[in-house]
């Protein structure tokens, strides 16, 4: 709670504005009680979301998409993971993936957070062989040297515990995923870190799952129609590779998973646990719905 009320502070901090002046008595500055807040139905009538069959930015894929879900693009997705969820900014999106039944503000709501990465194909050619208990342990030794970074940029360490769900590959299909379970250090509770991939002709398409451990089972059961309705366009897709022409990743299944060791060997920037930690958290800089947050923490407390 003592890193909640730092951050509130922040919101109330960049909630100051200069008034204007009336004759020549200064006014003060009005408080963050004297801003307009919206409530958090309000909020969210700001997004825009989209339904049906979805291309996706640059068109390298598609999703067919049920009433079951629905799309955020890049902009919308920015504002829910900074704005909604409290995570820090930066991280590029293709968009995001939500469940129409789910609050996305609520405690159990959830999405699914879509970027690509076009660092050449990955070959398969591993998957039959690599160890994910072995792996695990090299994914924690990472640990200490990544939350270096964190602490320095002024967010709470993330510490790997374990695999809440072991990496499955479907070689017919070039599709997997894996989750894991992340524990930051000024939370009460762990997190699910729950990945998705699906390979390329030229790169990856990643989908992450920001949720709570308590989500897990949700997750689990939704990932199959997640990895159904999700597929490169036609000339993109896993299939359509050309040795001849096309870039090959110099790493292959392990190092995906694995995403820190990757990056420290200088193969991709690691991604997905950045935005974990702070996932429902108080909004950084928009006192317009501090007010709500204020209620929903004290709600958690009692």
């Amino acid at each position: 709670m003592k890193h909640l009320r730092q951050l509130l502070a922040a919101v109330l901090l960049c909630a100051t504005t200069l008034p204007a002046i009336a004759a020549s008595t200064p006014a003060s500055a009005p408080t963050a009680s004297e801003q307009p807040q919206l409530t958090a139905e309000q909020w969210l009538a700001t997004l825009k979301p989209q339904h049906g069959n979805i291309t996706l930015p640059s068109g390298i894929a598609s999703l067919q998409l049920n009433n079951e879900f629905y799309y955020l693009s890049p902009d919308d997705t920015e504002r829910l993971l900074t704005e909604g969820w409290g995570n820090p900014p930066g991280f590029k999106t293709l968009g995001m993936i939500i469940p129409t039944a789910v609050n996305p503000l609520a405690d159990n709501g959830w999405g699914v957070i879509i970027s690509y990465k076009n660092d050449g194909h990955i070959s398969d050619d591993d998957a039959a062989k690599i160890d994910y208990a072995d792996l695990l342990e090299q994914m924690k030794a990472d640990d200490e040297e990544d939350n270096k970074q964190r602490r320095q940029e002024g967010y709470a360490g993330l510490t790997l515990l374990g695999w809440a769900e072991p990496p499955s590959y479907d070689q017919a299909t070039h599709k997997m995923y894996w989750a894991r379970e992340l524990k930051a250090e000024d939370a009460d509770q762990t997190t699910l870190n729950y990945s998705i991939r699906v390979l390329g002709r030229e790169g990856v398409l990643e989908l992450n799952a920001v949720a709570a451990m308590a989500d897990l089972q949700t997750i689990k059961q939704e990932t199959p129609k997640i990895l159904a309705f999700t597929n490169f366009t036609d000339g993109n897709r896993y299939a359509d590779y050309d040795a001849k022409t096309d870039k090959l990743a110099p790493y292959g299944l392990a190092a995906l998973v694995a995403g820190g060791i990757a990056a420290k060997a200088g193969l991709f920037a690691k991604i997905g646990v950045a935005l974990l930690a702070f996932k429902k958290f108080i909004v950084l800089g928009l006192v317009a719905i501090a007010g709500f947050f204020g209620k929903l923490f004290k709600r958690k407390r009692a």
